[in-house]
């Protein structure tokens, strides 16, 4: 019980600093949630600062698509915030569950998002940590950003780690990864991100650490949605694009500017644009050490002196004579293969065949005058590339090469097929589910006696985890713990046992006992056993018993 009135029920979610439960409001008979800053943290200024942060900064908002706050205190010590409990999950296990949404739906929980985001920026709060795991999904389709912890009014002190950026790497606007002061434009960024990996499915960029993803973010171009799903229509490729321009002059300088993109991106005069170009700028030279990015200046070029007049002619007559051996050298360099020019002597230049489709890049070849014979097609998974189109190929593009040359071409399979976990179904209907998919996956099962549950149920999975893609043609090893009838060999050291202590024993494995007491004994220790010491026993159902005397 906190402050003699939340009765607290179960945990829902943890997080860095505080604990999440569900809680039962016993002034207001209601269900709700409260986070709880956890007790070894409370004596930290700073987390106690973000802390009471979230509290204020959502408190200030009242909008459908904003987590209410109901109450903020202290008890005995415990520092709490109540807030309205959502019934759903979040949206990243939406996404992890369903893949790549439709674009309308995507339109609709981003425009619910874009919405919310308006009105803490005019309330001058950014957010500074939007992501799908901090969106909630009511079971309507409604959803309602949470976890303020991190947000700042304009007027406050920031506050980091360890002088550590904040917020979550895959969402990371670039600027906040160099260090610059936060604007409203780094919560547009992150809804640029999500709104990607609504469409796709993933997020754009992936690494092995925070800061690898960070530079990601700082150096390479924003893959294009279109390419994972044409269908998807440019206008609403557009926002993605806009929103996540890594030159701010070129993002949405304000939310609602988003938002409006939003609620007529599908309107017939918008839907035909064209893509928009964005400058990719030469961003600063980013270097990594111990773990942080860190912005150098750039080499600033020294002004060459001017040369003199007999220098320039004595410069001239150098380079006559250089000119003179280049055209030798080029004349023995392409008898020899050394210097090559497409269309002469069996060169030819290759196209760019990346992100067509397989029949576009064979009619793309032909062209360049490559014959086909020497094309060799393979297929492999891409979270980035829409299935049919091109990966990558083995010869670069634009190179010079030999009209014969083997030419390597890896072709989009797609995403692959999701893993869900199948922990609760039946091994039957997880089989016939896999048949359905036309997914092949290599199975291995090992048995487990399990109490109070029916036999064939999936009790854990191993090998692949829930949220990952497997290529459905690949035979992908799976594990799967399967529940059986409780299974024992009746053991001696049960005679002499004090009969409670043998009953919880083989009730704690699953086993239906009976118990018969011998009116002339004047202890309670086990004297005989039914079935017998060494028998094996299986509890099948209810009906089956061991009967202990003592």
């Amino acid at each position: 019980m906190i402050a003699k009135r939340y009765e607290i029920r179960s945990v829902i979610g943890q997080g860095g600093m505080a604990d999440v439960y569900l809680a039962f409001d016993r002034i207001l008979n209601r269900e709700v949630a409260i986070k709880v800053l956890r007790d070894k943290l409370a004596d930290d200024p700073v987390t106690l600062v973000r802390f009471q942060r979230e509290a204020s900064a959502a408190s200030k908002l009242s909008h459908p698509n904003v987590v209410d706050i109901y109450d903020v205190g202290e008890s005995n010590g415990c520092h709490y915030i109540v807030m309205e409990y959502v019934r759903g999950r979040t949206l990243k296990q939406l996404i992890a569950q369903r893949g790549a949404l439709d674009y309308h739906e995507a339109l609709g929980i981003m425009h619910q998002l874009t919405s919310a985001i308006v009105t803490a920026h005019a309330n001058h709060i950014i957010h500074r940590d939007i992501k799908p795991q901090n969106v909630l999904v009511k079971d309507d389709g409604t959803v309602k950003i949470t976890d303020f912890g991190i947000a700042i009014a304009n007027d406050a002190v920031q506050l980091t780690y360890y002088n550590t950026v904040m917020g979550s790497a895959h969402y990371l606007a670039p600027e906040t990864a160099q260090g610059k002061e936060p604007n409203a434009q780094i919560d547009i960024y992150s809804l640029g991100i999500v709104f990607y990996e609504l469409l796709t499915g993933d997020v754009p960029y992936r690494g092995n650490t925070p800061t690898e993803i960070a530079i990601k973010h700082l150096r390479e171009p924003m893959p294009y949605p279109r390419l994972f799903n044409p269908s998807i229509p440019q206008s609403v490729e557009n926002i993605v694009l806009k929103a996540t321009a890594k030159d701010i002059e070129e993002r949405y300088h304000e939310a609602d500017e988003m938002l409006y993109d939003l609620e007529h991106c599908l309107e017939s005069a918008y839907l035909n644009m064209p893509r928009i170009h964005l400058k990719h700028p030469t961003l600063e030279i980013i270097e990594v050490e111990d773990g942080h990015v860190k912005v150098q200046k750039k080499p600033v070029k020294k002004i060459q002196p001017v040369k003199k007049r007999h220098e320039w002619i004595t410069i001239s007559m150098w380079l006559a004579g250089i000119a003179i051996v280049c055209v030798l050298g080029v004349a023995i360099g392409m008898l020899s293969g050394v210097i090559r020019f497409s269309g002469i002597l069996g060169y030819e230049t290759m196209p760019q065949i990346v992100g067509l489709t397989e029949e576009e890049a064979k009619a793309a070849l032909e062209q360049a005058h490559f014959s086909l014979d020497n094309v060799h097609f393979e297929n492999a998974l891409s979270d980035t590339v829409a299935e049919g189109h091109v990966i990558k190929t083995n010869q670069k593009e634009g190179a010079i090469i030999q009209d014969d040359s083997s030419i390597q071409v890896t072709v989009s399979k797609g995403l692959g097929f999701l893993v869900q976990d199948y922990t609760g179904m039946t091994i039957e209907a997880v089989e016939k589910e896999f048949a359905n998919q036309n997914v092949h996956f290599d199975i291995s099962i090992e048995y487990q006696g399990e109490p109070n549950t029916n036999p064939g149920i999936i009790l854990s999975q191993s090998l692949v985890e829930p949220g990952m893609r497997v290529d459905p043609d690949a035979d992908t090893p799976i594990h799967f713990v399967i529940s059986q009838y409780p299974t024992i060999t009746i053991p001696s050291t049960l005679i002499g046992m004090d009969i409670e202590d043998a009953k919880d024993y083989l009730n704690s494995r699953g086993i239906a006992v009976m118990t018969r007491k011998n009116t002339s004994s004047q202890t309670n220790k086990v004297t005989g056993v039914d079935p017998g010491i060494g028998s094996v026993y299986t509890q099948e159902g209810t009906d089956s018993v061991v009967t202990l005397y003592y």
